[in-house]
């Protein structure tokens, strides 16, 4: 069994709005095969707490005005440090930097088939890595 459809949908708009946002190290996971509970997982992270606020409000809004689709859990908004937003298709952790690496989710899902992502999301991430890497020292 794999990812529906519609879960596949779901994570790629969420990806999206998370690159708006200027999210970090976004993944997605086909986790169908491990999970009853959902198909897919999408993991990304923030430099900071207003920022993990800021990717949690632009995927709620994102995925409610073009998917028609609500989360059916919210937990960790108050602390701002790690949100999962629960869709039932799919689970979307957004997290802070300190948290991602400590936790490692995705060295607990890397055998699970990964998730395309749109050219949009990759590129983003590419277009900061080249941005924010230091210059070469002369």
């Amino acid at each position: 069994m794999t990812a529906t459809e519609r879960s596949v949908q779901l994570v790629r708009l969420a990806a999206e709005a998370a690159a708006d946002k200027l999210a970090d190290d976004i993944l997605a996971y086909d986790v169908s095969e491990q999970l009853v509970i959902t198909d897919a997982f999408l993991l990304c992270s923030a430099t900071n707490d207003r920022q993990v606020r800021a990717i949690v409000d632009e995927i709620e809004d994102r995925l409610r005005l073009e998917a028609d689709a609500k989360p059916v859990r919210r937990e960790g908004e108050r602390e701002g440090r790690w949100v999962l937003l629960d869709y039932v298709d799919i689970v979307v952790h957004v997290q802070h930097e300190e948290d991602r690496t400590f936790y490692a989710l995705e060295r607990l899902w890397k055998d699970c088939p990964a998730i395309s992502l749109p050219d949009v999301v990759t590129q983003v991430a590419a277009q900061r890595a080249r941005t924010t890497a230091p210059e070469d020292a002369q």
